[in-house]
């Protein structure tokens, strides 16, 4: 079973490799430390309970009152098994109940995965940022979801 859970110092070895295998240009270790210490900075990890492994992770910035997701990723072997809308649902849970007012993210216009991903969940697109994306260059899909912050959910 697939739980999620706040990413810890212990986890950023494991959620630095999975970052380095899903994206072009990844962010460095010392960024994901960096995360972890951060006071605007919410990180969660898609875990194996009989395990411990880290299957995937996601993160967003708290900014004013939105949040803004930076990266989500699934390590290769996980995807398709769910675990990508399991962080997505923690990310929502977790900005409800800091009372954002919603979520922002950019998602390559070729990623038509993450695109459904993110739909599915109820993001809307909002615009376009051209040339947003290095290796290769590419446009960014920009998505809000907003929500209501009256409804709560304690789980992080």
């Amino acid at each position: 079973m697939i739980l999620i859970k706040k990413m810890q110092m212990k986890h950023v070895d494991r959620v630095y490799e999975i970052e380095e295998s899903s994206f072009a240009v990844p962010w460095t270790k010392k960024d994901f430390y960096g995360e972890v210490r951060r006071k605007n900075a919410y990180y969660l990890v898609a875990v194996d309970d009989a395990t411990e492994y880290v299957a995937g992770y996601g993160g967003l910035w708290h900014i004013v009152n939105e949040g803004h997701i930076n990266n989500i990723a699934v390590d290769e072997n996980y995807r398709r098994m769910g675990i990508g809308s399991l962080l997505v649902e923690g990310l929502i849970r977790l900005a409800t109940n800091k009372k954002m007012i919603g979520l922002t993210l950019e998602v390559r216009m070729g990623n038509l995965a993450a695109y459904a991903l993110y739909a599915k969940h109820g993001f809307k697109i909002e615009g376009i940022r051209k040339n947003y994306y290095s290796e290769p260059k590419e446009d960014a899909i920009i998505m809000w979801k907003k929500f209501n912050t009256e409804d709560t959910d304690e789980t992080f």
